[in-house]
């Protein structure tokens, strides 16, 4: 699909900095963010309460599958009570794939997560990044964001990458964080928070320039 518009999608392993990369990132380019704030308007459009969509965002099918797993059989809280309905977390991921291509076409933009390089697969002005970083820097990262010990961090690094991986791979059919499923994989332990956003910004810029020759 064409577009005029230039889409940076980014995905991310938690505590590698993607998020703040994201923010930095549409800020000096002066375009519009999307992250959480998908899915309050998802919610918005579906008559959903939001702590209700909150729990079906990113993490809640992997939520689900590692419950299943485990034979805990919660997948009532995955419904909203009304027999017949699909799932909160199959509706709140189709409105959520809807409201990213309808914002792609309206103007260019940086989107974190929610399988948005799948989303925008046939884009032709899509530019699809997934942000890694070593263990100890996450650890450290997350330690001092949430004020949690070492070990603290690190089973919350196990568990969001657990759930985040599960509901890309599920959504998708890729596999999370692969080459084959992004255009570039970059190290921000490497590169720096700043590296990074340099990198994406020349990009983007060198994209925009292109569309002007």
């Amino acid at each position: 699909m064409m577009t005029d518009n230039i889409i940076i999608t980014i995905g991310r392993q938690f505590g590698s900095g993607g998020h703040e990369i994201g923010n930095k990132l549409a800020e000096r380019l002066d375009i519009p963010l999307y992250d959480h704030n998908l899915m309050r308007m998802a919610a918005k459009e579906l008559n959903l309460d939001e702590g209700m969509a909150k729990e079906a965002d990113e993490t809640m099918l992997g939520k689900f599958l590692s419950a299943y797993v485990v034979g805990i059989g919660s997948y009532t809280m995955f419904m909203d009570g009304k027999e017949g309905t699909e799932p909160i977390s199959d509706r709140m991921y189709a409105s959520q794939t809807e409201l990213i291509k309808k914002l792609a076409k309206r103007s260019s933009c940086v989107i974190v997560g929610r399988c948005a390089d799948y989303v925008l697969g046939d884009y032709s002005n899509c530019l699809n990044t997934f942000i890694y970083a070593y263990e100890e820097e996450r650890i450290r990262r997350i330690m001092r964001i949430y004020e949690l010990t070492e070990k603290e961090a690190k089973d919350k690094i196990r568990k969001v990458d657990r759930e985040r991986k599960l509901y890309y791979e599920a959504h998708t059919g890729r596999k999370w964080g692969s080459i084959e499923a992004h255009q570039m994989l970059l190290n921000s332990s490497l590169l720096g928070v700043e590296g990074v956003v340099d990198i994406l910004e020349a990009i983007y810029r060198r994209k925009m320039a292109e569309k002007t020759d």
